[in-house]
């Protein structure tokens, strides 16, 4: 087994590892599915290990290898487990068992789930997961951002430490940046943002919605009408006004992209651009 080396460097004040190990942890009806992702990741920041041999779910005693593997799993910084129907009942048997024992996060890495049984899978301790086909990137953002879970609740715990409100008073300047920057700030980058970006931006817009004391249903229709206009008009910004290819590129309908822009009052006419004067003719 390989062994996780310690591998941080501070960033303003903020320790970054340079490299995060995650062990896998599969089944023998996912050994496939698991080997796949054996290596170095994301430029060498993500490197994930095979843990022990697979599972065997038949095996009644199979169940408790995750509580049996807990000081094990100290080595790494984050534990990945395929999940699918197949599986999932015997996943349900070693999380439970787990409990209170396994201080490493758990990941899991699903394929065919519905929304219940991941919710039971948070409720016997699954710290996150990860839909398949796995983006590598996304996952050491994951493991990544388990990390910074766990030094904000040891900073938290520490008796008379001040740099959990540092960090807050920060994260809160930060923040109020992010909601001043005007709508077309916005429009300008959002078509080259990626997925990821896009998640954090919504997820961020209904915090500060959550704050307020608007219901769901208003603050979810308005992140999603901010959305909506920064998109048609970066769509129309990008294609010079034209809305069959504006609509074509964002893979809609051209009625439906017309009745959105309609729907917020977007006109095409000012992002079309004047085609330049013929030049005089000689003589």
């Amino acid at each position: 087994m390989l062994v996780a080396p310690d591998s941080s460097t501070t960033i303003k004040g903020k320790n970054m590892r340079e490299r995060l190990d995650c062990a896998i942890l599969s089944t023998r009806c996912h050994q496939d599915w698991a080997r796949s992702w054996l290596g170095a990741h994301a430029g060498g920041r993500l490197h994930v290990h095979a843990f022990d041999s697979d599972a065997d779910v038949s095996s009644p005693d199979s169940v408790h290898v995750l509580a049996k593997a807990s000081m094990r799993l100290q080595r790494f910084d984050a534990c990945l487990m395929p999940v699918s129907p197949k599986n999932l009942g015997w996943v349900r048997t070693a999380l439970s068992a787990a409990q209170g024992v396994v201080r490493t996060p758990i990941l899991a890495s699903v394929n065919g789930l519905r929304a219940g049984a991941i919710d039971d899978l948070y409720a016997l301790g699954l710290a996150d997961f990860i839909r398949d086909p796995v983006c590598t990137e996304e996952l050491r953002a994951r493991v990544e951002r388990q990390l910074d879970t766990r030094r904000y609740n040891a900073a938290k715990a520490a008796p008379g430490h001040t740099v959990v409100g540092e960090a807050l008073t920060d994260y809160r300047a930060r923040a109020g940046q992010v909601a001043n920057q005007s709508e077309q700030a916005l429009c300008d980058t959002i078509l080259n943002r990626s997925g990821m970006e896009l998640e954090a931006f919504a997820v961020a817009s209904a915090s500060r919605c959550a704050t307020s004391r608007e219901s769901f249903k208003l603050a979810k229709s308005q992140v999603i009408e901010r959305f909506e206009r920064a998109y048609i008009t970066a769509a129309l910004g990008r294609h010079s006004g034209n809305i069959a290819m504006a609509a074509r590129a964002a893979q809609k309908h051209r009625r439906a992209f017309w009745a959105l822009m309609r729907k917020h009052d977007i006109d095409a006419a000012p992002f079309r651009r004047d085609p330049p004067p013929n030049p005089p003719r000689a003589g």
